[in-house]
């Protein structure tokens, strides 16, 4: 199920709730424990909903639903049954894992539905390895706050045997099997499966807290530190400026130069361009608007290179308590 919009989750709602209650748990079943939660929680809020908004939920519904056919639900012994015949066993099989990625993982999928205690309860005391494995099968802000409630130690050595992964072999598998309960099928045949990195490691931190992000990091850095610059240059990029609030982008604008700013703009989203502009005073803005469109084409690695040297000040300006960024798990308030 892909991320919903607001208007998404509302029109789910209004949708469901005019259901009756056997129809609407029987769709539950298909959800995830995310979009269960999402929609749920959007359902509880619903208020004096008009006639007219139903009757447009069920009308788009029943157009798109009219759209759909059955074809693309087979499961997944018929898509390796199909490619196994067509391609032959050892070919077919790397095609196969790529295809159906994590798909042996009903035991971790049992996780998805704990809170981040229980589930720290239930595996801090298995190898650090291990751990890892099960973290990144997790969302991951669930897997961070998984990683709140261990001791520091073990978190930092999570998060590096996270970003020094680089696939999930059988026998890992199997051990996995043995800690949870048969959380995978125990197939001796399944190929290794890429899961963890670099990018998973910084994922996960974006949810974490100031404090332990800056412990993990430390720690990771004395043991490999291009790893660690490449795990903090994976963990805010320029396009997260999108979440970090208008006071915050007012002071950062303060500490870049208007030629830079023109530079990182030029590889910008459009919606990322109108928070800058609206964080500018009307006669900057026009200036800025201006001076991009006279800008001619420019190197997309001279327009990664002043993405970076702002993205320094933003760290710098976050490491100072002057800005916040979005996502972290334990800011606090004073």
């Amino acid at each position: 199920m892909a991320a919903m919009s607001e208007e998404g989750l509302l029109k789910s709602a209004i949708l469901l709730m005019s259901l009756g209650e056997e129809e609407a748990s029987e769709v539950f079943k298909f959800l995830g424990p995310k979009e269960v939660q999402k929609i749920g929680s959007a359902m509880a809020t619903l208020k004096n909903v008009k006639r007219d908004q139903i009757e447009g939920v069920l009308y788009d519904f029943r157009q798109e639903a009219e759209e759909k056919t059955t074809l693309g639900m087979a499961n997944d012994e018929y898509i390796r049954s199909v490619l196994t015949k067509a391609l032959g066993g050892e070919r077919a099989g790397h095609l196969i894992d790529r295809i159906l990625q994590g798909g042996d993982t009903a035991g971790i999928e049992s996780l998805k539905w704990m809170d981040g205690a229980a589930v720290a309860e239930l595996i801090k005391n298995e190898h650090p390895q291990i751990i890892a494995t099960i973290l990144v099968h997790l969302d991951r802000d669930q897997a961070s706050e998984v990683l709140s409630f261990f001791v520091e130690r073990l978190r930092n050595d999570v998060i590096l045997r996270i970003a020094t992964l680089d696939g999930i072999q059988p026998t890992a598998l199997k051990e996995l099997n043995d800690v949870l309960t048969k959380l995978l099928a125990g197939n001796t045949n399944i190929k290794k499966t890429a899961m963890g990195g670099v990018r998973a490691a910084a994922e996960i931190l974006n949810f974490m807290g100031t404090v332990n992000e800056t412990s993990v990091i430390n720690s990771i850095r004395d043991y490999d530190p291009e790893l660690a610059q490449g795990i903090q240059d994976e963990m805010f990029v320029f396009d997260n400026l999108m979440d970090v609030d208008d006071r915050s982008i007012q002071l950062l604008l303060r500490e870049v130069q208007s030629e830079s700013l023109i530079l990182a703009l030029k590889g910008a989203t459009p919606e990322l361009r109108e928070k800058i502009f609206k964080n500018m005073s009307s006669r900057a803005a026009e200036m800025l608007r201006d001076d991009l469109e006279a800008k001619g084409p420019v190197r997309l690695s001279e327009v990664e290179a002043e993405q970076k040297e702002i993205l320094k000040v933003v760290r710098r300006l976050a490491d100072e308590g002057q800005i916040v960024l979005g996502g972290k798990g334990d800011e606090q308030m004073v």
